[in-house]
């Protein structure tokens, strides 16, 4: 039920919550997140009661085809907010975000493990 391709999930030690950013051209921008859907995701996934508070995020790349979800530190997922803040141009981005992004996730992967989760279609 994610209606965008990139988001990441972190849980804030100052609201107790679980939020859900987006990375975009405008910076991370949070939106609503459902607690009990969230719940049910986390039941599904055990891994994910390990995230460290402020620190961890799972960050989800839904992008064209792939599924990816990485446990991440939180700089990571900030830093590809950076980028795309950084090579975002036009309404859809332009070419070189998409490029970037793909180096960035490949660059990821190099140098991390994947999450496999179950995860809504």
């Amino acid at each position: 039920m994610i209606p965008i391709g990139l988001v990441f999930f972190y849980c804030s030690s100052v609201s107790g919550k679980v939020a859900a950013l987006y990375p975009s051209p405008a910076g991370a921008t949070e939106s609503g997140l459902d607690t009990d859907l969230w719940e049910e995701i986390v039941d599904l996934n055990p891994v994910l009661r390990s995230m460290q508070a402020d620190v961890e995020a799972l960050l989800v790349n839904r992008v064209k085809h792939q599924r990816e979800y990485y446990l991440a530190p939180i700089d990571e997922c900030y830093r590809l907010t950076g980028l795309i803040r950084q090579h975002w141009s036009g309404f859809s981005g332009g070419s070189e975000v998409w490029e970037a992004i793909s180096t960035y996730f490949a660059d990821l992967k190099q140098r991390s493990r994947p999450v496999r989760l179950k995860m809504y279609a």
